[in-house]
């Protein structure tokens, strides 16, 4: 994907680790889709979006480790 890094093999070397790549039409769609999937797993947050000239919308990468799952919150 234009403008992020290549997937590093550490991030989907075991079962349960997953990198997920958002696309939406603005900064707070991606920023609200990463906070779902921070409220269910452990995740490593991004605190930027990328661009890509001429492409609509933005995108963001956050990495989950779905073998983690979070305590219900009160």
């Amino acid at each position: 994907m234009p403008g992020m890094n290549p997937i590093s093999e550490p991030h989907v070397a075991q079962p349960g680790l997953a990198v997920v790549d958002v696309a939406a039409c603005d900064d707070q769609t991606a920023f609200l889709i990463q906070e779902l999937l921070a409220g269910r797993w452990a995740t490593a947050t991004a605190d930027r979006t990328t661009q890509v000239p001429g492409e609509p919308g933005v995108r963001l990468r956050c990495y989950l480790d779905v073998r983690q799952e979070l305590a219900p919150q009160r």
